[in-house]
């Protein structure tokens, strides 16, 4: 089974590869100065926007039936996958286990998201089951943030990156066992809140589903609404920027291991455990680099992180479509149970998906914090204040490219 995380290495893009760094560092600079010149004031109404939907539909959604069929669903389908996890055939090419987890879970939360907002909050079987189990709530402190969450995460991403076995059907139901374990037992003791702030999986579908065009605008309406509008419904919380880059992170190093450099060092589990953490280290020190930079420009009282967190989204989710869109469509198969058929898209359309998703992830990036930066920024520092940024936003799109070229 080809369960290799995200993308092999790659030399085969329909372009030259300095054209292609070239063309995407343009399309961000090129942007960033038309925003400059014609958006002059915060345009994005966060809550506030949205056209409402019909009425009738919106009942549908919100009624009781569609609630308790959606998370009779999500019971039944991760019982399902469980089973098949733990009693089916203990090889991964005769066991779609993994290619659930992996490709239609993990990588499929990424569309559902995208295209119908945070739905895997009612799917989610987890927070069903806890709800089933009466308990006097205890407060969970604010200190906390997504700190669970970043933990749960990590966890997920060295199963799935570092491990060598992770593709190993008993492994993979064990990790979900214990987490689903872990998560129902807080979530009786903490209540729904503990897994709008420390369930991984939901946090993260979450924070895509903020850059879906249907949302909840501030009266409680389901609306259509521009997706950027959406990422100011993000409500700020210590660890925020973290998780983001985190994921962020975690691409980056699934790229490096795709090249030949990563893998003539047999680094093995402690070499991969350390490039997984230096990975996320030197994003993070990148992105807390370009804020110190900021800093200086801001509008007095302005935290730049949690104001700038909600920006990083659009580059999460591009660099997501870029690192598993091969992988999805190739080992996404095997969750049918047939064997892998490498006809059903060519390698050029899959180098042009990459390089899309990595080029509208930064340019949305720029649109949202331009919106952000004019009302952060002192007055007569508008363009200058966004430098640092916008370097940092080149910089990332490049090294992107990069990777998923194999060079």
């Amino acid at each position: 089974m080809i369960l290799a995380h995200g993308l092999g290495g790659r030399s085969d893009l329909p372009v030259p590869l300095w054209l292609a760094l070239y063309a995407a560092a343009a399309a961000v600079v090129v942007s960033f100065f038309a925003l400059t010149a014609l958006w002059k004031e915060p345009k994005l109404r966060g809550a506030d926007a949205g056209r409402a939907l019909p009425l009738g539909l919106e009942r549908f959604i919100d009624g009781a039936f569609s609630r308790v069929a959606s998370r009779v669903v999500g019971v039944a389908l991760f019982a399902g996958f469980l089973v098949m996890a733990w009693a089916g055939p203990a090889d991964s090419a005769d066991n779609p286990a993994p290619a659930w987890f992996y490709v239609w879970f993990w990588v499929g939360l990424v569309p559902l998201s995208l295209l119908f907002g945070p739905v895997w909050r009612r799917l989610n079987p987890l927070r069903t089951v806890a709800s089933l189990i009466p308990f006097r709530h205890r407060e969970l402190s604010d200190r906390l943030g997504y700190l669970p969450a970043i933990v749960g995460l990590l966890a997920f991403l060295w199963l799935e990156l570092v491990y060598p076995h992770s593709d190993s059907p008993k492994a993979i139901a064990l990790f979900c066992t214990v987490y689903a374990v872990i998560h129902i037992a807080l979530g009786v003791v903490f209540g729904p809140r503990w897994f709008d702030r420390a369930d991984a999986f939901e946090v993260y579908a979450r924070l895509i589903a903020a850059l879906s065009p249907f949302g909840r605008r501030g009266d409680g309406r389901l609306v259509v609404r521009n997706p950027l509008d959406g990422l100011l419904t993000i409500s700020p919380a210590p660890w925020l920027t973290a998780l983001v880059l985190v994921v962020l992170g975690s691409t980056a190093f699934d790229g490096l291991t795709r090249l030949p450099f990563w893998t003539s060092l047999d680094a093995g589990v402690l070499g991969g455990t350390a490039g997984l953490a230096a990975c996320v280290a030197l994003t993070y020190g990148a992105y807390a680099g370009a804020i110190s930079l900021t800093r200086p420009y801001l509008r007095r009282g302005f935290d730049p992180y949690p104001a700038f967190a909600p920006s990083l989204i659009p580059i999460m989710v591009g660099y997501t479509v870029a690192h598993y869109f091969s992988f999805a469509v190739f080992s996404g198969q095997q969750g049918f149970g047939r064997a892998i058929d490498y006809t059903v898209v060519s390698t050029g359309v899959i180098a042009l998906v990459q390089i899309a998703g990595i080029v509208v992830g930064h340019v949305l990036a720029v649109t949202s914090a331009h919106d952000r930066s004019v009302g952060v920024l002192r007055a007569n520092y508008v363009k200058v204040g966004q430098y640092p940024m916008l370097a940092l936003m080149i910089g990332y799109t490049a090294l992107g490219i990069a990777l998923v070229s194999g060079s």
